[in-house]
């Protein structure tokens, strides 16, 4: 095609260069997309060399090539809409605003002038701000692991263990074993046999404890029996005290 001059109040200007110029403005603007590439496309019919004119077939070959660029494009955002809806519920990791990282489980996904937008924790990221995506399983036992070792840092120091600490062990062994074993395979060997040691001693100052209660209600029901039994003894003998007295009044 001749793009060369165009007739401008009977004389010819040489217009080759904003044809460039706008190529260079469409590809400049994050490569060549459909707008880009009509706008390209209207520059040359504008700035066609009118002695020798694009021919037909050359529109139609480029109009062909058009619609080739917008059905790509189209497509190009339809599987980004389908990536981003297939993120729902999981967790991921953006870049915000500040290019600090954010990660949090995406709510929902909204769509905005052809491009998706992560909702997490009530605010919106593009999709192409999204660096890492983590399985909900494996946020899900990691966190296991975490919680787990938040509750292993309150045991006090073993050797200096008591009773009233026995209930923090307990806890966390009940809730190690209700882990799933994904989240266990993570957990350092080390951590569980520390946390079979406590539980273990834990089990030992309950059981001791039990002993000690028992006995002391043993002694007690023991104390409050003898009580009980001098009472007894007690309002025996001052009713007999009283029946000899009256005996005795009567004989008088």
């Amino acid at each position: 095609m001749g793009v060369n001059a165009v007739v401008e109040n009977g004389k010819l200007l040489d217009t080759s260069n904003k044809v460039e110029d706008a190529k260079k403005t469409a590809a400049s603007n994050q490569g060549y997309d459909k707008n880009a590439f009509m706008n390209i496309l209207c520059a040359q019919m504008k700035y066609q060399d009118p002695l020798e004119p694009t021919s037909n077939t050359e529109y139609i070959n480029q109009y062909a090539t058009f619609t080739q660029v917008e059905q790509i494009s189209n497509m190009a955002e339809a599987f980004s809409m389908s990536r981003a809806s297939d993120l729902v519920g999981k967790t991921v990791i953006v870049t915000n605003e500040n290019g600090e990282k954010v990660e949090g489980k995406v709510d929902y996904v909204t769509y905005k002038s052809g491009e998706a937008y992560l909702n997490i924790d009530g605010t919106d990221y593009k999709m192409d701000d999204v660096n890492s995506v983590a399985d909900s399983h494996f946020v899900e036992i990691h966190n296991q692991a975490d919680d787990l070792q938040a509750l292993m840092d309150k045991f006090p120091v073993y050797e200096n263990m008591v009773y009233t600490d026995a209930q923090k062990v307990y806890d966390a062994y009940s809730f190690y074993q209700q882990m799933d074993t994904d989240a266990i395979a993570l957990i350092d060997k080390k951590d569980i046999e520390k946390l079979e040691q406590y539980y273990a001693r834990a089990k030992e100052l309950i059981e001791e404890a039990q002993k000690n209660d028992a006995e002391y209600q043993k002694k007690k029901a023991e104390e409050d029996a003898a009580k009980a039994e001098a009472l007894t003894q007690d309002q025996d003998s001052n009713t007999e005290s009283g029946t000899d007295n009256n005996t005795a009044t009567t004989e008088g």
